[in-house]
């Protein structure tokens, strides 16, 4: 049996500074890496495998090599069920542009993103393509601080996850903002049959890659 999404809801849930977690169905874990490259803003970075790491230590890395933990991209990645999944470590926060192209050849990419630490503040983020189209995407507290209040995307697919956030008593003002999150991310991992396995994402070691462009080159030894 493997976890579902709402885990990522509680308070740091991965690192400090929130999560940005791709599920994609249809594609392998360098598959993946691959294309998350290509979503870098700028130059598309190199691709460095650097073993197996926990969150630990994969922060421990990139502080030790760039001199910074936010001076890199750190992945870990793994697979549950027929779900790939990559989940970023250090400057991800605003490198990544749109997803959705990356969706091509009939892959489908699921983005979970939350910028706890950010002081505007941000809300969580969801997001979901299939085959270069944009399913449904909206910010997971429904509230129109970020963007609209409703959820958007294909005429076929969004309607339909907004009546069901809807009678799950979505948005609700007088919630708590993390039971929102909690709740919506609930009702879009049935929707979308997603699974994230927390055991080994916050206590095990999964293999890791670094993208490299426009960042500091490490001391080779």
């Amino acid at each position: 049996m493997t976890d579902g999404t709402t885990w990522l809801a509680e308070p740091q849930s991965i690192a400090f500074g929130g999560y940005y977690v791709v599920l994609a169905r249809g594609l392998t874990p360098d598959g993946l890496v691959g294309r998350l490259a290509e979503a870098v803003r700028g130059t598309t970075p190199g691709e460095v495998a650097v073993g197996e790491h926990t969150s630990d230590s994969l922060l421990e890395w990139m502080d030790d090599t760039y001199g910074d933990v936010y001076a890199a991209i750190g992945l870990r990645l793994g697979r549950t069920e027929d779900w790939t999944y990559a989940v970023a470590y250090g400057g991800w926060q605003g490198e990544f542009g749109p997803l959705t192209p990356l969706s091509r050849d009939g892959a489908h990419l699921c983005v979970l993103e939350f910028e706890e630490e950010n002081g505007k503040p941000v809300p969580p983020q969801f997001e979901y393509a299939h085959d270069g189209r944009l399913l449904s995407a909206c910010n997971l507290h429904l509230d129109g601080s970020w963007g609209s209040e409703e959820v958007e995307g294909d005429p076929a697919t969004a309607p339909r996850l907004q009546e069901l956030l809807t009678a799950a008593g979505l948005p609700d003002p007088e919630l708590d903002d993390r039971e929102v999150h909690r709740t919506a991310l609930g009702v879009i991992e049935r929707f979308f049959g997603l699974s994230l396995p927390k055991q080994p994402i916050v206590h095990g070691t999964l293999p890791a890659v670094v993208l490299e462009s426009g960042f500091p080159k490490p001391a080779r030894h």
